[in-house]
């Protein structure tokens, strides 16, 4: 790891005035370390960033920056904490890849993940439902017990889901999960995260970009997306809209030369038409987790039946007559109270008393707005 002395001078560099990630990149670039950045001529500097930037480089840092930098030290000082630098050994290989790589990285937990050799990003909606979540789960538990390191972006919805997924496998080959976070590496967002970042912190990695204390702000969540695709080999998109964020991560890693992959849904889940459109623009459609497996080369066989080709909600003959009727006018569809009546033919208090049982159960999740949704069996 970078040692403290030259920590610091990093640190110094990406909290100056007017320096960001690129003009660091440029700045380095130009002039090596960040130490001889300081040691250079304002009349050198000049020939790579403005006057005033330069004033700001040589005028030396700020006491808030001198104490920024100083809690960054004793932060990274502590066990299973680290900032990785540019042109650390550590730094992730597959991020230098990328066209703007982050100069400073903090990571909280087993910084050996981020250059683990089978890595796939699964990211989507903030508000899935049910069964998205389910997926989402389901799929990335099966990934990570065949050895693969679930990267996401630690966003309510989708991405909690397949954190937590990884979390949950078993067996020697699992792997385990990098969350990448739109704020600085000691902050929890969203706060309702707070439990999942510690079993992250414990059995994988937190990681920004993002200076210690830095809070929540609309700019940084895209911005993360571009490390979430570029630490990965693929990207698996779960559920998404139209309009979705998912989408940019998507985009981004098309861009960067890696797999795109999205999960089909029912046509009349709005969720699911961001999903489609990638397939139409040339995403691989994901039925199985050994769908994502083979395309890599992936071979370890999964060790559990966690995602199947065979149809999982197929309703058993077993099943007495009411539960399958519901079950079968549900379909994959989300469908509304009145649907269902209209459907069955049953009357609403009969219905209603039946759809709660179902609730109780497991099989059925009430969605807002008074629609329903059928729940594959694990």
């Amino acid at each position: 790891m970078t040692p403290p002395d030259d920590l610091a001078d990093w640190l110094r560099l990406m909290q100056t005035p007017g320096v960001g990630a690129l003009t660091a990149r440029q700045l380095l670039s130009a002039f090596g370390p960040p130490a001889l950045i300081f040691q250079a001529s304002h009349a050198a500097l000049t020939q790579v960033v403005s006057a005033a930037v330069a004033a700001s480089l040589l005028a030396g840092p700020d006491s808030e920056t001198r104490d920024l930098i100083a809690r960054t030290l004793e932060w990274a000082a502590q066990p299973g904490r680290a900032c990785i630098t540019l042109d650390d050994p550590a730094y992730p290989q597959s991020l230098l890849d990328i066209t703007d790589p982050p100069p400073l990285l903090y990571a909280l937990g087993n910084a050996a993940l981020l250059n683990a050799p089978r890595r796939l990003a699964m990211v989507g909606a903030r508000t899935p439902t049910a069964q998205g979540a389910r997926d989402a789960q389901a799929f990335a538990q099966a990934f990570s017990e065949a050895g693969v390191t679930i990267v996401s972006g630690f966003a309510l919805g989708i991405d909690a889901a397949a954190h937590r997924g990884a979390l949950a496998a078993t067996g020697a080959q699992a792997g385990s999960t990098i969350a990448v976070l739109g704020t600085g590496s000691d902050r929890v967002y969203p706060p309702r995260h707070k439990e999942l970042a510690h079993l992250v912190a414990e059995r994988g990695l937190l990681l920004s970009e993002f200076a210690l204390g830095t809070a929540p702000a609309k700019g940084n969540f895209p911005r993360r997306n571009r490390l979430i695709s570029g630490l990965s080999r693929g990207v698996l998109v779960v559920e998404a809209a139209t309009h979705s964020g998912s989408l940019i991560t998507a985009r981004l890693a098309g861009e960067q030369g890696r797999e795109v992959f999205a999960m089909p849904g029912s046509i009349h889940n709005p969720l699911a038409h961001g999903c489609h459109r990638l397939i139409r623009e040339g995403a691989k459609l994901v039925e199985t987790a050994q769908d994502v497996l083979e395309e890599f080369g992936w071979d370890a066989p999964l060790p559990r039946r966690a995602v199947e080709e065979i149809d999982r909600d197929a309703v058993p003959a077993t099943e007495n007559p009411p539960e399958c009727d519901i079950l079968r006018a549900l379909g994959y569809d989300i469908r509304d109270f009145d649907d269902l009546g209209a459907r069955t033919g049953w009357p609403a208090d009969r219905l209603g008393a039946r759809l709660l049982e179902l609730e109780l159960q497991g099989r059925v999740a009430r969605l807002p707005g008074g629609r329903f949704q059928r729940i594959a069996r694990a």
